[in-house]
């Protein structure tokens, strides 16, 4: 089955760098631009987060498909880190012992990036095996979602931050039921 995994428009917290897990932000407009400049892989079926920034991008990239929601392949919760970018962080002792642990450190009083990643691989199985008659999905969903799912199942593996992508764009990738192969940026 061919897998589409496309990271949701951009937004006025992505433009300033700041921490956007469950706030639900729209796409702001260079966002909805940026998304309509770009010719997308067709799909069978296409499945979102149901964030706001994500079934907007659904709707543009595929207008006229109804995208199907999974809430378990929402964004990160950044906990007190919601809403804020690097800068304001600095200061931060919390932040700054969460930079130091490469990003595995829980986020004070949000989740547990294990949890994170444990619960949108499970998202990802969820939709490919209700799907799986299907010829191609596609994935609209956050950069975190992305990089859970394939450095769990990607072949050859790569670590976590390695697969991130900008906003509109993502990968084409085969899935075989036990792995991701083929993987092609978008």
């Amino acid at each position: 089955m061919r897998i589409i995994f496309i990271r949701h428009g951009m937004t006025a917290g992505n433009l300033e760098k700041r921490y956007i897990g469950l706030t639900d932000e729209p796409l702001c407009q260079a966002g909805e631009e940026a998304l309509k400049a770009v010719e997308y892989p067709s799909a069978d079926v296409v499945i979102c987060s149901p964030m706001k920034r994500c079934t907007a991008s659904a709707e543009i990239i595929y207008p006229g498909i109804s995208p199907v929601l999974i809430p378990s392949l929402r964004e990160c919760s950044f906990g007190e880190f919601e809403g804020k970018n690097y800068k304001e962080l600095s200061g931060d002792l919390r932040y700054q012992q969460w930079i130091d642990s490469g990003g595995e450190g829980a986020f004070p009083g949000g989740e547990l990036p294990e949890d994170f990643r444990r619960r949108c691989c499970q998202g990802f199985i969820e939709a490919a095996e209700s799907f799986s008659e299907y010829g191609s999905l596609a994935f609209v969903v956050h950069g975190g979602t992305i990089m859970s799912v394939l450095s769990r199942y990607a072949v050859p593996h790569r670590d976590y931050f390695q697969w991130h992508c900008e906003n509109g764009r993502g990968y084409v990738c085969c899935w075989d039921g036990e792995k991701i192969t083929d993987t092609e940026s978008l």
